[in-house]
């Protein structure tokens, strides 16, 4: 439906979704009572607005995290410019940019999750909590850890790649190790499939939210919201993954070097009268 939409010019219509989604995403955010959230599937896109902003995430064994947007031609929104850039590790920047899957250890490990119960004890621990309304009693009869998935040489080879001050340098440091390394070979093909543009906004936003607020974070990517849903590859990501089911999207620009620093600082000027009001 937002594609249709998009495709027709009505922008503004599309838009009252979003703003809505991103005034309550910095709501639950500064929320002054505990917001507990239980996830126990998959969590990406706006699953991560209304959970991960919570003071508790308690994830269970088929919890499924990822932010996939820049493989559709989209940008990690939903309060991601808050949220991934305090993830240990350059682990958020990774994410952000090769929007890969992780489960609830390596989620427990990075922060994404507070704690880990199992998903059967759901019902019980939620029964618990409405009598009591005291979250962190509660867990602690249900709490169980979980081992975290990803191993210390990937988390070592996240955190050396991913820490490079551009993302030319991510690139030039993923090629440099590729050739004998099949984490950075792996990682450096997903990469290339995502959009080139995406890609760029990505870096920029996750690299500025490490110093700010989640309210400026929300209004920044209201910014680049606007110029998304006026370009080209956001509806070339959703036809190709949605509509032409599996079909390989046609980027414009096609290549990383083609954006240029212009174009991505034309995604986060101001919107003047059109700013995100929280």
């Amino acid at each position: 439906h937002l594609h249709d939409l998009g495709r027709e010019g009505r922008h503004a219509e599309m838009l009252t979704f979003w703003r809505e989604e991103y005034i309550l995403n910095a709501r639950i955010k500064s929320y002054p009572k505990p917001y507990v959230s239980l996830i126990d599937g998959i969590v990406m896109g706006g699953g991560v607005g209304i959970s991960l902003h919570g003071s508790h995430r308690i994830a269970g064994e088929r919890y499924l995290f990822a932010m996939p947007e820049v493989g559709i031609g989209f940008f990690p929104d939903v309060g991601a410019s808050h949220l991934l850039p305090d993830l240990g590790g350059s682990f958020g920047m990774y994410l952000a940019l090769t929007g890969t899957r992780i489960r609830h250890g390596d989620a427990l490990w990075s922060g994404l999750a507070t704690h880990t119960i199992k998903a059967e004890d759901q019902p019980a621990f939620l029964d618990r909590l409405c009598a009591t309304g005291d979250p962190e009693s509660v867990l602690r009869g249900f709490f169980v850890p979980a081992k975290r998935e990803t191993d210390r040489p990937v988390l070592e080879a996240i955190a050396r790649h991913f820490a490079q001050p551009s993302l030319s340098d991510i690139m030039a440091s993923l090629e440099q190790a590729a050739p004998a390394d099949e984490f950075a070979a792996k990682t450096l093909a997903t990469i290339r499939t995502r959009s080139p543009t995406s890609l760029h906004v990505a870096w920029r936003q996750i690299s500025a939210g490490l110093t700010m607020s989640m309210d400026e974070c929300m209004k920044m990517e209201f910014r680049i919201l606007n110029r998304m849903l006026a370009g080209h590859d956001f509806y070339e990501g959703i036809r190709a993954a949605i509509i032409d089911k599996g079909s390989t999207p046609r980027w414009r620009p096609a290549s990383l070097d083609a954006v240029s620093v212009a174009d991505v600082d034309a995604y986060f000027a101001p919107l003047g009268a059109r700013e995100l009001e929280l």
